[in-house]
């Protein structure tokens, strides 16, 4: 893999793009994926953001939104603009397994693949340019910084501004977690002079849900959250019962995990969801507990050392019951 600044002669002649991320995007994968369209846009390239599924549909405030292609329901439409593609920029994923049923196409093509990513142990072998920083907070925060390396930091408009502080402000839980760096806030202070609407951006986030996730939210913190205090620990886990009761939607659980660190002593904090396929992990936790190598060992996943994710094939209570073991098994390190 080819240092990223190597791309940077080439941005001013135009080449047909495709932009793609993660399953399920959040606002960090949509933000620097829109934000990534509309920098390209502007050297005359031709480029398509493809998403490997749908996402929620408060992201569909970002500037570029209505124009992602969903691979799943567009099929046609994805693999079209993948044919034609000589770039495809992977953001926030450094798995080509992370894009589901995208990724042997992804494999197969004969473009250049192009990694901008902060997550742990990347595929480098698939990506011919690229750069890899655990370091960073955010995706967003990476592609802010490719465009300021680019010497083209000129081009970047008020909606490419919100789009990446949606990510950055998503992904560093509202510039509490340590990730949240002082360049990255000297990032913001940029962003701001250049048009950021850090307020809209918030209430597009935070205030754009309907009354049954509220209710939602409600019944699973009194009815599925099980503490285990003697190891400072929170599972929350969701039966498909619970999704269909209140017509939970791809997004509405967003954030769930994060609800138990908010309690004194906690330390580590699981969400389990029974999804129609799998079984969907996701962990955060407080400190020193690296729930990075927690999920690779016990739950076929990865992410970051305080915030990661997992799946498992077996039934919710067989899940439940593997977590409990896991848990115990790591006592020591969660005291």
């Amino acid at each position: 893999m080819k240092p990223i600044q190597d791309i940077y002669p080439l941005l001013t002649t135009p080449h047909n793009v495709v932009i793609t991320t993660h399953q399920k995007p959040d606002a960090d994968a949509m933000g620097s994926s829109l934000a990534m369209y509309h920098f390209l846009t502007s050297f005359g390239h031709s480029v398509t953001v493809v998403s490997p599924t749908n996402w929620a549909k408060w992201l569909d405030w970002m500037p570029g939104a209505a124009n992602v292609i969903d691979y799943e329901l567009q099929r046609d439409r994805g693999e079209a603009a993948l044919k034609q593609a000589q770039w495809v920029f992977c953001l926030d994923f450094n798995v080509l397994i992370r894009t589901k049923h995208m990724a042997n196409t992804l494999r197969a093509g004969a473009y250049d693949r192009i990694l901008i990513d902060h997550h742990q142990q990347p595929e480098i072998g698939v990506f011919t340019w690229g750069i890899s920083d655990t370091g960073k907070s955010s995706t967003c925060e990476m592609v802010y910084d490719f465009i300021i390396g680019s010497g083209y930091g000129d081009r970047i408009t008020p909606a490419m501004a919100d789009c990446l502080y949606a990510g950055v402000m998503t992904d560093t839980g509202s510039f509490r977690f340590p990730s949240a760096s002082a360049a990255v806030h000297r990032m913001v202070g940029d962003l701001k002079e250049r048009g950021l609407r850090h307020t809209i951006v918030h209430e597009n986030i935070y205030d754009n849900f309907l009354e049954n996730r509220l209710r939602f939210i409600g019944h699973i913190l009194l009815h599925r959250m099980d503490l285990f205090y003697e190891y400072n620990t929170a599972l929350i886990s969701i039966p498909k019962k619970d999704l269909l009761r209140y017509e939970v939607k791809t997004g509405d659980t967003e954030g769930l995990v994060n609800y138990p660190l908010s309690i004194q002593g906690i330390k580590l904090a699981a969400l389990v969801i029974d999804r129609d396929e799998e079984r969907k992990w996701s962990f955060r936790s407080k400190g020193d507990f690296d729930v990075n190598t927690f999920a690779r060992n016990y739950f076929e996943g990865g992410g970051h050392y305080n915030a990661a994710g997992g799946r498992s094939s077996d039934p919710l209570d067989v899940t439940v019951q593997h977590f409990i073991e896991a848990m115990r098994k790591n006592a020591l390190q969660l005291q």
